[in-house]
């Protein structure tokens, strides 16, 4: 008995219609990647956010242990090779050129002769961990840390290099980070803002509101700012005004806006701007609460140095890290907590720029920084607030090995290479990834990107970094933009 044999072999009629049917396909295809209906780790998840309630919480692309996002940044680009970022070798060549860079020429000019670090350091924590003597009560707490020392950047001028860390774009217009949570998840506390950006207590930095803009997102989700020395404007009663009326007041338009609602049903826009209304009108009991630090202990007070009369931009910028902590209490979602502000003509005075007299401008700023931040991690680890929160502390792009050649005794911009750290929820502590060449110059392994960055923490959010787009000039845009790779190594 002979095999029987599959005859493939089509006559004409078959392969015109075998034909038809693929090119069908493959337009069906296309037809459902242009809708973005079909199965992508990329097809877009944007939030369903009900217009009454626009900060309602909302859950995320996937579980998640973190709940909520504590940002402290440093303005200016604090040093990583005068911090955290260990050179014995550049102390070894202190006052020599660097290997290969012998006529290197950076953002401000000429540099001249690799320039070590100032403060000692020395091993900190059970880890071990070199950190220097700038930061001791922070250094003592690397135990808790998971250092990133191969971060990068795109440009070495401040205020676009805010911008760029902030946003994951050097130009104006692209939401923060805070705005896309806030859009993505909603809040915990609805009578709280989403959102809240903390100042420096000596001014904002030098990107200024880009730090803390929704962009192109709807309005409702832009961090809003104030601080411990400067609270929320326009939020009392004006003076004249009984209470009594002014609550009556309120209460009858709330019931006209209900009445407006029912009368245009579906519109967005009015909803919304009832939304907000109502958020200053519950802002206006809730925050004097979080704004009274008298029923903080004394000793918590002293802790995070709020008492310091001798250094009184010190005290400030711990009730800053103070109200931090509160809001994050509260269920505020982000928070952005900010040392260093800039001034005109000022460098270094008040923020992380450290072109010349370093020793002397960053003795003044590790004082004031130092132990409120420690105070605060330790704060947050002790209420159990690191269980659910994520702590990032991060800088613009970091500093020079070498001694700028026109001015005295400090250290040029440096994007290259850099370091960032994150504690709590989510990541391995103590965990050190990355590293930068033996002077600190550039990252040199495992080289990490700002979107790279951006793309880790909204993943321990729960967030896949390349859904979470919003349709903007006919473009999905995304705060990775359409780069960024999550760190797995650092996932606890």
């Amino acid at each position: 008995m002979k095999a029987k044999v599959n005859n493939t072999s089509h006559n004409r009629r078959e392969f015109l219609g075998a034909t038809v049917t693929g090119l069908s396909g493959i337009a069906l295809a296309s037809l459902l990647q242009r809708d973005q209906l079909l199965a992508s780790d990329e097809n877009p998840v944007r939030p369903v956010i009900v217009p009454e309630r626009p900060f309602a919480a909302r859950p995320a692309h996937f579980p998640t242990k973190v709940k909520k996002v504590l940002v402290i940044y440093c303005s200016g680009a604090c040093s990583h090779i005068d911090t955290f970022d260990y050179k014995p070798e550049l102390e070894k060549r202190h006052g020599q050129a660097m290997p290969g860079a012998e006529n290197l020429i950076t953002s401000q000019g000429s540099q001249g002769n690799l320039f070590k670090s100032a403060w000692k350091f020395k091993p900190r924590g059970k880890c071990g961990k070199m950190t220097s003597d700038l930061f001791p009560q922070l250094g003592e707490l690397a135990d808790e840390m998971c250092f990133v020392h191969s971060l990068t950047g795109k440009t070495a001028a401040h205020g676009p290099a805010e911008t760029f860390m902030s946003t994951g774009h050097v130009f104006s217009g692209f939401p923060s980070m805070g705005s896309w949570m806030s859009w993505a998840l909603g809040t915990e506390n609805e009578e709280l803002p989403a959102y809240v950006a903390i100042p420096d207590p000596r001014g904002k930095p030098q990107a200024s509101i880009d730090n803390w803009s929704a962009g192109f997102l709807p309005a409702a989700f832009q961090g809003t700012d104030f601080n411990a020395t400067n609270p929320l404007r326009n939020l009392s009663v004006p003076d004249g005004v009984d209470k009594a009326l002014d609550a009556r007041a309120r209460h009858f338009l709330q019931k006209l806006n209900r009445m407006q609602m029912e009368q245009f049903p579906g519109d967005t826009e009015l909803s919304a701007r009832i939304a907000s209304y109502e958020l200053a009108a519950a802002m206006q009991l809730s925050v004097p609460g979080i704004m009274d630090f008298s029923t903080e202990s004394q000793k918590t007070i002293q802790a995070y140095g709020a008492d310091d009369s001798s250094n009184q931009t010190k005290s400030a910028y711990a009730r800053n890290c103070i109200l931090a902590r509160r809001l994050l209490e509260k269920g505020v979602r982000f928070v952005q907590l900010f040392n260093g502000a800039y001034q005109t003509g000022g460098e270094g005075v008040s923020n992380w720029d450290g072109h010349s007299e370093i020793v002397k401008k960053y003795g003044v700023h590790g004082e004031i920084f130092d132990q409120p931040t420690a105070t605060l991690l330790t704060d947050l680890k002790q209420r159990g607030m690191l269980e659910d929160t994520l702590v990032v502390w991060c800088t613009e792009f970091g500093r020079m090995p070498t001694v700028q050649a026109s001015k005295s005794a400090g250290r040029d911009h440096n994007i290259q290479g850099f370091t960032a750290w994150l504690a709590g929820a989510g990541v391995k502590a103590p965990f050190s990834f990355g590293a930068t060449d033996d002077f600190g110059y550039k990252a040199v392994q495992n080289v990490v990107t700002v979107h790279d960055f951006h793309a880790t923490i909204l993943h321990l959010l729960g967030i896949n970094h390349k859904q979470l787009t919003y349709r903007h000039n006919g473009l999905d845009r995304r705060l990775t933009d359409v780069h960024g790779k999550v760190i797995e190594d650092i996932l606890a």
